[in-house]
């Protein structure tokens, strides 16, 4: 008998690779059975749906990378250190990158559209846990007199969301670390304009 957590960490892990990589609605199940050495029966047995499916691995795939970010974070003692910590990761993406086809949440907002709710959602409440850790560790910047008190960390966490993913894009797309590169060099002058 198998246990029932490893075979839906399994799907969950294979899943990910061929969504993160082909696609979510380019990937079929058949594609999934024959990755994971499952059954149609076995996976829709742990996940209702398809759309069940790309949810949980788009939210199984955004924790792997929050993961890979929080060791990051807490690694460093100040808000201006955690924010060019998270620079650095992503600069990395395209040549290192820590999941195979690249960013979760880019890969998804670029596939999703009104024709897939459930992975619309799943996206925006990725995307709404980053911009929240974001502004957190802006504000605590602001609170601990490391960042300007009038400092907009809403405007700035979109700002690093935007242009990290923008970079990483454009950076992908043409098969090199130059436009993510640009991106982090302006990020870090814009962190400078507002340190203390």
């Amino acid at each position: 008998m198998r246990d029932p957590e490893a075979t839906r960490e399994t799907i969950l892990k294979k899943s990910g690779v061929l969504f993160n990589t082909q696609g979510y609605k380019a990937t079929s199940i058949s594609q999934i059975t024959d990755a994971t050495g499952f059954t149609k029966g076995a996976i829709y047995r742990h996940f209702g749906s398809k759309d069940d499916l790309e949810k949980e691995t788009l939210a199984f795939l955004s924790n792997i990378l929050f993961e890979k970010l929080r060791v990051i974070i807490v690694q460093e003692k100040n808000a201006v250190d955690k924010l060019r910590g998270i620079f650095k990761f992503f600069e990395s993406y395209i040549s290192n990158p820590p999941l195979k086809g690249g960013c979760p949440l880019l890969n998804a907002a670029i596939e999703v559209d009104d024709a897939h709710p459930a992975l619309r959602k799943e996206a925006v409440k990725t995307l709404a846990v980053l911009k929240k850790s974001l502004v957190t560790i802006l504000q605590n910047g602001i609170d601990h007199k490391q960042l300007k008190p009038d400092t907009d960390v809403a405007f700035f966490a979109t700002l690093i969301i935007a242009a990290l993913e923008g970079g990483i894009m454009m950076s992908k797309l043409e098969g090199n670390n130059n436009d993510i590169r640009k991106m982090i060099k302006h990020l870090n002058d814009q962190l400078e304009m507002i340190m203390l």
